[in-house]
């Protein structure tokens, strides 16, 4: 399933905002700025200049900024796990399917979504207390597909490390890419996911 027939499902079922709403906008000017400036540098005011609109217009949509840091947060933790959930149902092998664990990562790093799961992965602590269980939840719930995925894996002798100790290796791995990987250079984000996972797997493919 594409990205986009995912979304198109989500946004029909309300669990995410659809991007070009005005409240969808809000949150994409609040995840590229919680990303440019940090959650706690920015005000509702460059919130609503981003967007051309007036502060007090943003309280139509949110209650308060934490509101607006938590629905950044438990909108792009939910349609990473949902694409995960569909992508993994569709591939075959295990060695499908550890590829499809990597490539998600990197789209949803990389993609347009690349912004707010910065944000989500540097800035969940800023979040209030009950707002932080439920993104870590739905964050666990992410990992546990993994861990899934690499104890199969792990089992038929396709990795020898702890599945675990892989999965947060890997996932530093791919999130350090934003500072070296070049969209246009000689790799394509394709290539890039076949080398991590040539990495991760013993053998040839």
């Amino acid at each position: 399933m594409r990205v986009g027939t995912l979304l198109r499902r989500l946004i029909a079922e309300g669990q995410v905002t659809d991007p070009d709403s005005p409240k969808g906008r809000l949150l994409g000017a609040a995840a590229r700025l919680f990303r440019q400036k940090g959650y706690s540098r920015t005000t509702v005011r460059d919130l609503a200049a981003e967007v051309g609109i007036l502060s007090g217009s943003i309280f139509h949509h949110f209650a308060n900024k934490d509101e607006i840091l938590f629905g950044v947060m438990i909108e792009v933790v939910t349609a990473m796990e949902e694409m995960l959930k569909v992508s993994l149902a569709e591939a075959t092998t295990t060695r499908e399917k550890v590829r499809v664990l990597i490539d998600n990562e990197l789209l949803f790093i990389h993609g347009k979504t690349g912004d707010a799961a910065a944000v989500l992965i540097y800035e969940w602590r800023a979040l209030s207390e009950e707002r932080q269980r439920q993104v870590l939840e739905r964050r666990d719930n992410y990992y546990r597909l993994w861990n899934e995925c690499l104890q199969q894996a792990h089992d038929e002798g396709l990795i020898t490390v702890d599945p675990d100790c892989l999965r947060q290796l890997l996932h530093g791995a791919i999130v350090w890419t934003v500072h070296w990987y070049e969209a246009d250079g000689e790799m394509s984000l394709e290539q890039l996911g076949e080398q991590v996972l040539n990495m991760a797997l013993k053998g040839e493919p």
